[in-house]
């Protein structure tokens, strides 16, 4: 499958705002617009991330049919400690991750969004490296492996400016 790399469209940030308060009544916890379309004028997929705080994984298992019922659909990811959700829809299709309250201030897709909305430079380069690798013709996996690199240089430094240890941007 190709990847998609648009350049940053306004609506993403209320098509959020109404993914989450959708999800207000179905998750405990804080809901937040991660990952590329949350920052202003960075090209991004055409997925709104959103990333919600849980006391524990078990209280959203036991609410999956209520987010079935909001068109969310968990996927095994293999990663510990975190659920997985897609929605399917057009013009944009939603990923929700699901981490515990006791992981909220250190996940690195949080420090990422932080990073990029205060630093022009890295934003502009994700940007050009991520249109690249879509214009290649890269299929998902290759996609995002080949922005490992820039994404831990810039999860790095703003890990470092809050005095928090490195941690790879690949979780087990």
């Amino acid at each position: 499958m190709t990847i998609e790399v648009r350049d940053h469209d306004p609506g993403w940030p209320s098509a959020a705002r109404r993914a989450i308060e959708e999800l207000a009544a179905a998750l405990p916890g804080a809901v937040e617009h991660v990952g590329s379309t949350a920052v202003p004028g960075l090209a991004a997929k055409p997925v709104i991330d959103l990333m919600a705080a849980t006391p524990a994984l078990d209280a959203v298992l036991a609410v999956e049919d209520v987010l079935a019922g909001l068109g969310y659909h968990r996927l095994e990811t293999g990663m510990r400690e975190r659920l997985f959700y897609r929605r399917d829809g057009e013009p944009v299709a939603y990923h929700l991750h699901v981490v515990t309250e006791a992981s909220w201030d250190t996940r690195n897709e949080r420090l990422l969004r932080d990073h990029l909305l205060q630093e022009p430079a890295d934003r502009e380069a994700y940007g050009a490296l991520k249109r690249e690798l879509a214009a290649a013709g890269h299929d998902g996996d290759t996609y995002t492996r080949a922005k490992t690199a820039l994404i831990q240089r810039m999860v790095d430094a703003a890990r470092e400016r809050r005095g928090l240890p490195r941690v790879d941007v690949w979780e087990d």
